[in-house]
């Protein structure tokens, strides 16, 4: 009645079972998936819970699996349960997949468990990892290479396609298992497969385990532990990086970015954990979430260079750095150049390539919104994405084009010309949104105007000869 209590009490402090719940037990005929549904099936009538048992015949081992599929209806059947039995070929799995045994048969006995909880409408389903599990995958973990969430271990719920895994034995030893099982005259069964050393899980159960235990015998309580001790460390800090990237982190366009100023001040656990949470909305494979490239990421970002830069992770997701933004994105899309021809001074260019709208009008000069003069200080600068020029000395057509090798500009304000590429790159538009850019282009090739940063010093408004002006806007479309 101890491990009992033990159980009911895992239960509710970790809210792993409610009141009217419907649980599929999954049951291999093992003492620790045994003794799970003996002791759930104890407390189901007082907690009004459901229960379905579920085993799985992966077809390893020809007669032990069917003896064991036998056995479980059989306890099903004396409990008054419903039993559900999945036959699978997992060595045709493999085969078919080319996954490891332990991978393959995982993915295909959590496939069946989920279709029982669809057909009974099942809302948790409980798995019999106990203690001995706990120990061992951590310490598996760390030989392996891992970081706090990976020490953290199993945990005790997890929520996976709308069902909830949950494991009430995680702090139950596998002893305690097997002398309740005695001492309930309960019959189970040995997977002869656990004593191969082909598995590593079998290794680390049969070789370093009990090596380890020579130097501290409750070696694997301690892990247990510690698995225990991450995970409240872990879920602390998985809740300051979520509000981290609340004030970090912006989402347009399918395109997350964060300001690398803000991003600095932020200590390097976080950092890290807030470029992993990132990914993980962008990557499809936890292969590339592993801590090197993590934190190649991070110090791509906080150090300090005046470049540009980018780090791919794969063909499709990248981490771009430009200036103060840092981007990451699932697929580049280059923009593509475009070319609109405005033949007369009273019409508009719709550059759906960059979502937006040149527009044109012709203004008189003594109109009241130019009795203070037009929007540009001495250097010719204009943080507006309007312009006005000398109607009479533009020369038309007009041409709203992308950026091509060699574009050169004469600035208002300066001698000569200077490079379009150059100017941008001065003003720290970002690479990526200078083909974005239009220019503003008279029949004569002149840049006449780049919207938002600077104007030429052709076809100036002077307020003693121009007649006519000539307004024009860049708008977005959004």
């Amino acid at each position: 009645m101890g491990l009992a209590y033990a159980v009911e009490k895992a239960i509710f402090q970790e809210h792993l079972i409610e009141q009217g719940d419907t649980v599929v037990v999954a049951v291999s005929g093992g003492s620790d998936s045994v003794a799970l549904l003996h002791i759930l099936n104890q407390m189901k009538k007082q907690h009004g819970w459901q229960l379905v048992v579920a085993h799985v015949n992966h077809n390893f081992r020809k007669e032990e699996s069917a003896q064991e599929a036998v056995y479980v209806q059989e306890l099903a059947a004396s409990l008054e349960l419903p039993c559900e039995v999945g036959v699978i070929d997992v060595p045709a799995y493999i085969e078919q997949t080319s996954l490891n045994s332990q991978v393959a048969a995982r993915e295909k006995r959590y496939e069946f468990l989920h279709q029982v909880a669809n057909k009974y409408e099942a809302n948790r389903i409980a798995l019999a990892h106990h203690a001995d599990d706990q120990a061992e995958t951590v310490l598996m973990r760390l030989l392996r290479g891992t970081g706090p969430s990976g020490l953290a271990g199993i945990l005790p719920s997890r929520l996976e396609k709308n069902v909830q895994l949950i494991r009430p034995l995680l702090r139950i030893n596998k002893e305690a298992l097997i002398a309740y099982c005695e001492e309930m005259h309960i019959t189970y069964y040995e997977d002869s497969s656990n004593k191969l050393r082909k598995y590593f899980r079998n290794e680390i159960r049969l070789d370093v385990m009990p090596y380890l235990q020579q130097f501290n015998e409750h070696f694997p309580d301690a892990l247990v532990r510690l698995a225990d001790m991450m995970r409240a460390e872990d879920e602390h800090m998985e809740h300051e990086t979520i509000h981290a990237a609340k004030e970090l982190v912006t989402l347009k366009d399918g395109e997350y970015s964060i300001a690398r100023s803000l991003f600095i001040q932020r200590s390097i656990a976080l950092q890290r954990r807030v470029i992993k949470l990132i990914l993980n909305y962008l990557v499809s494979s936890d292969k590339l979430l592993d801590f090197i490239r993590i934190d190649h990421i991070r110090k791509m970002i906080v150090r300090d260079s005046p470049t540009t830069q980018r780090i791919s992770l794969d063909r499709d997701v990248h981490v771009i750095r430009e200036y103060d933004q840092v981007i990451f994105v699932k697929k580049i899309l280059e923009t593509e150049s475009f070319y609109y021809l405005i033949d007369q001074p009273k019409m508009q260019a719709d550059i759906s390539v960059i979502s937006s709208v040149v527009a044109l009008q012709v203004l008189d000069v003594h109109e009241d919104q130019f009795k203070e003069g037009m929007p540009i200080d001495s250097s010719g600068r204009t943080d507006c994405q309007e312009a006005w020029f000398d109607l009479n000395e533009v020369h038309f057509p007009l041409i709203v084009r992308s950026r091509m090798n060699g574009d050169r500009i004469e600035p208002y304000g300066l001698n000569g010309s200077k490079k379009v590429k150059n100017m941008l790159i001065d003003a720290k538009v970002p690479p990526r949104q200078r083909e974005r850019i239009p220019l503003i282009v008279d029949q004569g090739d002149r840049v006449l105007w780049i919207p938002g940063l600077r104007r030429s010093r052709h076809a100036l408004v002077d307020a003693n000869k121009t007649k006519r002006i000539l307004h024009i806007k860049l708008e977005s479309e959004e």
